[in-house]
């Protein structure tokens, strides 16, 4: 597709847009609502399955669809994905349990994994990596848009209008992008050579089921130590074994090996494996300094997170240009990283909501110059025939980092919590239950709950029907579990420091190879031999 004309180019570039937009937009604006929803349909002990589900087929989806569009093209599951997700998004908006909003959610995790896979490959399609770079800014610019707009949006909306209006509003934009992408975008013949590793296909699901699963339960619903959690593990790594043996033997794996034989490829992917376990820690634990350290509601909460998406916005749309125009990558991996380091430990030692707005700015700024970069790197690494395969794999290995990295961040976060309560109130610094009437108390033990400052109202409302002489008691445990709130998210956002170190430490070692200023590896080659052999690198030609 690389021989269209420019203008046929950005158009199909506005359809791709209107669909990853589409997408991007019912996940932003879900998030937000999604508390009350479940309130309103009960069954509030299964909100996380609403959520795992969703992570599971996407993940599923996305890795799967990787290799199949690359024989078949990206068309039909551009159209496939659309029409998975548009049906999921009405169901969910019909659903009248907590099991059928579950089940419709799955849907719509197929359909966003398709979506999210085939848009960022086609772009890959249109355009060489030298060009494909200020696209790339502009495709993240879209998630950072949507995660500016969906969040305020959903609040509004669940507070002003029914629920069902959520999945709904954007459904016109669905049917859109489905008419732009069926009459725009150009369809590819089939890889005759190519086959469907249905073996691979299987294993790969059970292992990252499995995987995901584990990692998503570990800590929260079961213990690590649990017969669950080591059996789930235990399995992932049996299937992963299995699917090993597979993919050694397979005519067309869906996930060739030889991807990890190539170093851009694997440190890549280890990058953004590290950063998204990293950046959850600025994207879930935010909150909880906000509004359980220092009281904010929750939608005033979701003001501080805006510096973040707009600069992530302006930068990675920045970047993009800047990249395309030098040829050049790496350099801005390592101007992009710092930034997050600093912006991390600034959340580790943050005291006031003005510093949590700077923390985010800076994160912001960090993210839209270096994330962009690391797809764009294993994109030019590969062979345009494994361009799905590959984007796929940079997709999956970004999806397990953020998956274990709430799990293990929620275990420090668990553990380090327990023990600063427990020291607190062996220390004198809080209140000694010991000492108190034994019904007080009773009635006070009840409320040693960090958790519980999240919920502003009501503490106000604990606050006023207790009685006069032990409002000042419980005023004093609250100040008590928000120091020590505020300690553990310390520990949480220091680790989550590390992570991003050690990313930032492997982005040294990555190598930079000529963005290819045209998808024909052949045209490019000798160009790149001689850059090679200029610089005294003399390194083997792609293929």
């Amino acid at each position: 597709m690389e021989e269209l004309t420019s203008s046929k180019k950005v158009t199909i570039m506005i359809a791709l847009m209107a669909a990853m937009f589409f997408a991007a937009i019912n996940q932003t604006i879900v998030g937000t609502a999604m508390p009350r929803i479940i309130a309103i349909l009960g069954g509030i002990e299964y909100y996380t399955w609403v959520i795992t589900i969703y992570m599971l087929t996407s993940t599923i989806a996305t890795v799967l669809v990787g290799k199949l569009s690359d024989i078949y093209g990206r068309k039909p599951f551009l159209l496939t994905g659309i029409v998975f997700f548009i049906i999921g998004a009405f169901l969910s908006g019909t659903a009248s349990t907590i099991f059928h909003l579950i089940t419709y959610r799955g849907i719509q995790g197929v359909g966003g994994g398709i979506l999210m896979s085939a848009t960022v490959t086609a772009v890959g399609d249109l355009f060489a990596p030298r060009e494909r770079a200020k696209w790339t800014g502009v495709m993240m610019a879209i998630f950072g848009f949507s995660s500016v707009l969906g969040p305020t949006l959903g609040g509004f909306m669940i507070d002003h209008m029914a629920w069902k209006w959520v999945f709904w509003i954007f459904l016109p934009l669905g049917l859109v992008a489905f008419v732009m992408i069926w009459f725009m975008f150009p369809k590819t013949a089939r890889v005759e050579t190519e086959s469907i590793d249905y073996m691979g296909s299987i294993f790969l699901s059970l292992a990252i089921v499995a995987l995901l699963l584990g990692f998503s339960w570990a800590g929260s619903k079961y213990a690590w130590s649990s017969p669950q959690i080591l059996g789930l593990l235990s399995a992932a790594v049996v299937c992963l074994v299995i699917l090993l043996l597979i993919e050694r033997k397979a005519r067309s794996p869906v996930m060739p090996l030889g991807l990890f034989k190539n170093s851009i490829v694997t440190i890549s992917n280890s990058i953004g494996f590290l950063m998204n376990a990293g950046m959850m820690g600025a994207m879930i634990y935010l909150p909880f300094f906000v509004q359980g350290v220092k009281g904010v509601s929750p939608t005033n909460s979701g003001f501080v997170n805006m510096p973040m998406s707009i600069s992530m916005i302006v930068l990675s749309t920045l970047s993009g240009r800047w990249i395309s125009k030098s040829g050049k990558y790496k350099r801005y991996a390592i101007i992009g990283m710092p930034f997050l380091v600093a912006g991390m430990v600034m959340m580790a030692f943050m005291n006031s909501i003005t510093m949590a707005v700077f923390s985010m700015l800076i994160f912001g700024i960090g993210l839209g110059i270096a994330m962009p970069v690391f797809t764009l790197t294993v994109q030019n690494a590969v062979s345009p025939s494994d361009l799905g395969v590959a984007t796929a794999t940079a997709t999956l290995f970004r999806n397990l980092g953020g998956t274990i990295g709430i799990a293990v961040m929620g275990t420090v976060m668990n553990t380090t919590l327990k023990n600063k309560l427990k020291a607190a109130m062996t220390s004198g610094q809080g209140v000694d239950l010991t000492r108190l009437d034994p019904a007080v108390a009773s009635q006070l033990s009840g409320f040693l709950n960090p958790q519980m400052l999240l919920d502003q109202p009501k503490l106000k409302e604990l606050h006023n029907t207790l009685p006069a002489d032990v409002q000042p008691l419980f005023t004093q445990m609250i100040a008590m579990l928000r120091s020590v709130l505020s300690d553990s998210l310390t520990v949480v956002f220091l680790f989550g420091t590390a992570l991003l170190v050690l990313a930032f430490i492997l982005v040294l070692f990555l190598k930079e190879i000529p963005l290819r200023t045209s998808n024909d590896v052949k045209k490019e080659q000798p160009e790149e031999e001689e850059v090679r052999t200029r610089k005294g690198k003399k390194e083997p030609a792609l293929h």
